[in-house]
């Protein structure tokens, strides 16, 4: 008896551990169907579709490489992606850092706190078509806010949208009204901070800044980590404010890489050349996040002495 019920019991064992990735397949299911379906398959057909001729009337025609050389002889091909990059290099880290100093001023246990959170928070919930609408206004020439601030203190309006000099700059700006998650982030960062070390740091003499740099910093690194990866990514994907606000122009100074896609997909039908134009995007977005996680293992600290690449 006692032998069979040691032979038997690794048979059970088995049986439990395939019931329980059945359980957790199953509750994978859901978002694997939409991953292959709605993800996928749309990539796979895609990868297919930038090496073809394809205006979604008529059947792909294979054409091999001439997309991808025709985008090489592309002059605003090249100055969508400097628009791009500009955005990117200028935009992320304001955003980041006005990101964190909303976080350290609302980092507080005083009256109204939770007030100016969600006020904080509003517009980043707020329907992006609505605040670039509003914001078109701010940014009027002739009787926009801000332009009706700037001369209450004897400064020239400026031509916001109608100046290429600084219309990817209007769109920075706007976007950093659009911060608050990357600010719930650093904001839940910093309160996991121990008091313990602020409260070392201060019997050793630390001043503000340098308990800011030497505690602060590196205890939320990771964080810090994760809101330039995203940021990133989602600047190479800016579309929707240069496509209302301002179609592009002028002289195609926000003419932005998605946006380029678009005209070549939606309003030409190029679908081929669209394609070829993601996956080249595709490729820069990787080759970013790589850099960054390869930068990464220089800043970023860890308790458990893991770097982001899974390095120690």
């Amino acid at each position: 008896m006692v032998q069979t019920s040691a032979a038997a019991y690794p048979v059970r064992r088995r049986r439990i551990r395939w019931g329980d990735h059945l359980i957790g397949y199953l509750f994978l299911a859901p978002w694997l169907f939409g991953f292959f379906v709605f993800v996928g398959g749309p990539m796979i057909a895609s990868a297919y579709l930038a090496f073809t001729d394809y205006n979604v009337i008529l059947p792909p025609r294979w054409v091999g490489l001439t997309n991808f050389e025709t985008l090489a002889q592309d002059n605003r091909f090249y100055l969508s992606l400097y628009n791009t990059v500009y955005y990117t290099f200028l935009g992320v880290p304001a955003q980041l850092a006005v990101a964190m100093a909303m976080a350290l001023l609302l980092n507080t246990r005083r009256p109204f706190t939770n007030l100016f959170r969600s006020a904080y928070y509003i517009p980043t919930i707020t329907p992006i078509v609505a605040s670039i609408y509003l914001w078109v206004w701010m940014f009027n020439f002739d009787y926009g806010l801000i332009n009706a601030l700037l001369r209450l203190v004897g400064i020239p309006p400026v031509q916001w949208l109608w100046d290429p000099q600084v219309t990817k700059l209007s769109i920075i700006i706007f976007s950093l009204t659009r911060v608050g998650t990357q600010m719930i982030i650093f904001l839940a960062a910093l309160q996991g901070v121990p008091e313990e070390l602020y409260e070392s740091a201060s019997i050793d003499g630390a001043s503000g800044p340098r308990k800011f740099w030497s505690v602060t910093v590196p205890l939320i690194s990771p964080l810090v980590f994760l809101n330039l990866v995203l940021g990133i990514i989602s600047s190479f994907q800016v579309f929707t404010v240069a496509y209302i606000a301002t179609k592009g122009g002028p002289v195609d100074s926000t003419l932005f890489y998605v946006l380029y896609l678009y005209h070549h997909g939606f309003q030409n039908f190029k679908m081929g050349f669209a394609s070829a134009m993601a996956w080249i995007l595709f490729a820069v977005i990787l080759l970013f996040t790589l850099i960054q996680f390869r930068m990464s293992k220089r800043w970023v600290y860890y308790e458990s002495g893991v770097g982001a690449g899974g390095e120690r």
